[in-house]
């Protein structure tokens, strides 16, 4: 505990949040201030009991404008040569107006009609990504035998080989990964380690992705299409646009948040299958209840665990806790999620569950754009991955060894998933 009240975290809190947050919605108003420990730190008062979740994320005094570089500035950094804004001047960063104008003219890229439109295509992604599993891991011979030399070798990283993959491919598709833009996003993808936050990556893959998302843009200027991206050039309302940076930052926020909420929510959904055979079991028996999986997988382990940063424009009371101005805030879903109060027995994983109530995309004007592609890719990989793979489990070493989480404190996912497809 710091001089000033703030409890210290160390990285083990990554591996274990569940006990750490249960203990800060049980004490007191549920508000604490924290120093969270890592490689991408996280400081200020933590908010975890769900109705005061709720609250936070629809409060407008809690400012979300500028809130990452006001941080830097707290702790000394300068934004310097850096890519600064060029990464962070999106919607998810802005307040009213600035917010409103941003969302009104993304909407217009990113309908109901063109996420619908993209289930053949995620479906397609699936069947390809499922069959180079199959290859590597030797199921794709003449006997159909489990390795190349008929041994148990069917052993695969499902993170690797099919969670990450799969969104980064169907991001890439929006974007418009065609007549030579592909060559652009490949490189884009190889800077990406799976680490990335919404602005929490180092100044060296910040400026790489920068230089990647321009060359994409001056690409689609030239030679437009029915993408994504080229509708983000084009989007006007009543004369206004998005500025480069805004677009810039709409594509990073769209790919590296994007694709890893989806990933995290993919792999999630498996593990807690893996090591839930009950319900495993329940689900193979009625497939119907992939919908429910979905949301309760949500609920449970939530892909987006802390909310992007806020801070308190004037003070903030929530409960008996003073939340001073200038202060920042987090607001962990995660915790928000497991709230007894709204959740009975909420650390149990149950596919009969009802599945209203959760946070897991947010809730107010920052709900989550790609809610619904994010629910429809892991709706069809949920059910890709259990019909042709009817034997799917974890590795013996993966069944008696502590899962590894990744350490970021916005996302909540595996960082390898060893399994056995036969």
């Amino acid at each position: 505990m710091g001089g000033d009240g703030t409890e210290e975290v160390d990285t083990s809190f990554f591996d274990h949040p569940h006990p750490v947050l249960r203990r800060w919605r049980e004490q007191g108003d549920g508000v604490h201030r924290v120093r969270l420990l890592g490689q991408a730190p996280l400081e200020g008062w933590v908010i975890t009991g769900h109705a005061a979740c709720k609250a936070a994320l629809a409060d407008p005094r809690l400012s979300k404008n500028a809130a990452t570089e006001a941080f830097d500035r707290r702790g000394g950094a300068d934004e310097g040569p850096g890519p600064g804004r060029a990464l962070t001047a999106h919607m998810l960063n802005s307040d009213p107006p600035d917010h409103t104008r941003l969302r009104r003219l993304v909407r217009q890229a990113f309908t109901v009609r063109r996420v619908a439109a993209l289930r053949p295509v995620i479906a397609s992604h699936v069947e390809r990504l499922l069959d180079g599993m199959d290859g590597l891991a030797g199921l794709d011979g003449p006997d159909g035998s489990n390795g190349p030399d008929g041994s148990d070798g069917c052993e695969v990283d499902l993170v690797a080989e099919f969670a990450v993959p799969l969104p980064l491919a169907v991001v890439f598709d929006l974007l418009g990964a065609s007549d030579g833009a592909g060559e652009i996003l490949a490189a884009w993808a190889a800077t990406l380690t799976g680490d990335e936050g919404d602005g929490e990556v180092s100044v060296g893959t910040a400026e790489a992705l920068v230089g990647h998302i321009r060359a994409l843009l001056r690409h689609k200027r030239t030679r437009p299409g029915d993408d994504l991206l080229s509708e983000l050039i084009a989007a006007r309302d009543a004369g206004d646009r998005l500025t480069e940076q805004e677009i810039t930052s709409m594509a990073f926020l769209l790919v590296a948040a994007g694709h890893q909420t989806t990933a995290n929510l993919i792999a999630n959904g498996v593990y807690a299958l893996l090591t839930h055979p009950d319900q495993l079991a329940a689900l193979r028996a009625d497939p119907s209840l992939t919908g429910a999986l979905t949301e309760e997988v949500l609920r449970h382990e939530s892909p987006f665990s802390i909310a992007t940063m806020r801070y308190a424009t004037e003070p903030v009371t929530i409960g008996g806790t003073t939340i001073p101005a200038g202060d920042f805030v987090q607001i962990a879903m995660l915790a928000a999620n497991r709230d007894p109060a709204l959740f009975p027995d909420p650390d149990r994983f149950d596919l009969t569950r009802p599945a209203a109530g959760h946070l897991a995309f947010g809730h107010g004007i920052h709900h989550c754009l790609g809610a619904p592609l994010a629910r429809l890719q892991a709706e069809i990989a949920f059910t890709a991955l259990l019909r042709r793979y009817p034997a799917l489990r974890l590795t013996p070493a993966a069944r008696t060894a502590e899962p590894r989480w990744r350490q970021n404190p916005r996302h909540r996912g595996l960082r390898a998933l060893p399994v056995l497809l036969r």
